[in-house]
């Protein structure tokens, strides 16, 4: 079975149609997805920028975390199941759309990064804790700005790859003024 035809059993999903054409479902679960991952991308360079030292310098790198980290976690799964839920609508399109495929891609960097520093470098943070951040944590913080950023620029792009043509047709469009509408 190619990705194609997966893609097009995913979209004849009954939540999928719903999704695409329901009114205002794919704005509102557009608009939470993105707001959840404002909350992911700030929450992160909040950390990343005290590991950097370009902020909260007289505070612990454990009490930042401690205090901003589960809140990445709890808007990340929003965004998850809000991105699943735009995926599911369109997804041939999507599957298909290289920022999309750049994104997922960058998401999935973003977590090694994430796993290499918590794994390697993190477990002797009580040693630097307070004081100077070490080389690999730097370089950590650093690549997950890239990352994310990456992240958000990508998922913008798609927007502009993607036609927008979610959502039921106009009621007030007769099929021949949808068509002049639509050529210009």
């Amino acid at each position: 079975m190619s990705i194609t035809e997966i893609a097009n059993a995913i979209e004849g999903l009954p939540l999928a149609r719903f999704v695409a054409q329901a009114p205002l479902v794919f704005p509102v679960v557009e608009t939470v997805h993105v707001v959840a991952i404002a909350m992911v991308v700030g929450s992160i360079a909040v950390v990343d920028l005290r590991l950097l030292g370009l902020s909260w310098r007289g505070r612990p790198v454990t009490e930042v975390s401690e205090e901003v980290l589960p809140w990445t976690w709890g808007a990340f799964v929003i965004a998850v199941i809000a991105g699943a839920l735009m995926f599911i609508s369109a997804a041939s399109k999507y599957a298909t759309d290289l920022p999309f495929q750049l994104k997922l891609v960058l998401i999935a960097l973003a977590g090694a990064n994430m796993l290499i520093f918590h794994f390697l470098t993190y477990r002797d943070v009580e040693v630097w804790n307070q004081g100077q951040t070490p080389r690999a944590a730097k370089i950590a913080a650093g690549l997950s700005l890239v990352f994310w950023i990456g992240v958000v620029t990508c998922g913008r792009l798609v927007s502009f790859t993607t036609q927008d043509d979610f959502g039921p047709p106009s009621a007030s469009l007769t099929p021949s003024a949808a068509a002049t509408t639509a050529q210009g």
